[in-house]
């Protein structure tokens, strides 16, 4: 996707979770994050969005420290304040985005062609997946992700965060997941081992592995988010490889990542 697509998407997911808060009681749980409620995942993803245009707009060479997080966050909001806040937070990312210049410089934690790809990228599928949450505590689905958007989280969520080395997916002996979009060109073949995931894009429909998981992109992408039950796409294979994604694939806040 191009850095306006992703710009794009971040501006819409956006708007979608503000408009789910503002019509939903903010004490409401959120049944895809059980630690918290409503108020918890709006302040969280303004707190991002702060975070985010603060290295975007002052091109940070390095992450922020405790202090620069709290001094980007601002104070914390009363619930009668708090769309409203995020709104603003949101609007002024997509404008420090939207106004970066091609070849800024500043801190990153994934491999991105650029900075401003990365933070563009990785900030339209933070809020793409919160608003999935917003929307599961209003109690309503809204509307879909575009497949494009799906297919580019799902590569980001594997070959980004769960290629770290810091990330816990592993496996005593080498296992080996197929993942196949119903509806793009996306195709993936994990290998969770002892050693950091690989991932590799299948060369033939003939490949075959422990677990094949296969459905819409949406779905997949909401899957392996630990958003969407697994009732939603097709297994086939050993499917204790879901649990021990579902145990050990988790991206945790940090505010360095």
């Amino acid at each position: 996707m191009k850095i306006t697509e992703h710009i794009d998407a971040l501006r819409r997911e956006g708007g979608l979770l503000a408009d789910a808060a503002a019509r939903t009681d903010l004490a409401a749980p959120v049944p895809t994050c059980p630690e918290w409620r409503l108020r918890d995942l709006v302040l969280h993803t303004g707190r991002v969005h702060r975070w985010a245009t603060a290295h975007v707009r002052d091109g940070l060479a390095a992450p922020l420290d405790d202090d620069g997080q709290r001094a980007a966050w601002g104070p914390t909001p009363s619930d009668d304040a708090l769309v409203d806040w995020f709104r603003t937070g949101h609007a002024a990312l997509v404008a420090a985005l939207a106004g970066a210049p091609a070849d800024l410089g500043c801190w990153s934690f994934l491999p991105a062609p650029s900075p401003l790809a990365f933070w563009a990228r990785r900030q339209a599928h933070e809020t793409a997946v919160h608003r999935f949450d917003a929307d599961a505590a209003a109690g309503a689905e809204g509307p879909r992700v575009t497949t494009a958007l799906a297919l580019d989280g799902i590569d980001e969520l594997l070959c980004g965060f769960m290629a770290r080395g810091r990330a816990e997916l592993r496996s005593e002996q080498p296992r080996t997941v197929l993942l196949r979009a119903a509806d793009g060109p996306g195709s993936w073949l994990l290998t969770v081992s002892r050693e950091p995931l690989t991932v590799t894009t299948p060369a033939a429909d003939g490949v075959r592995a422990d677990l094949t998981v296969a459905g819409p992109a949406r779905d997949l992408y909401l899957l392996l988010w630990n958003r969407r039950p697994a009732e939603r796409v097709d297994l086939s294979g050993d499917r204790s490889l879901l649990e021990l994604w579902r145990e050990t694939a988790a991206v945790r806040w940090s505010g360095a990542s």
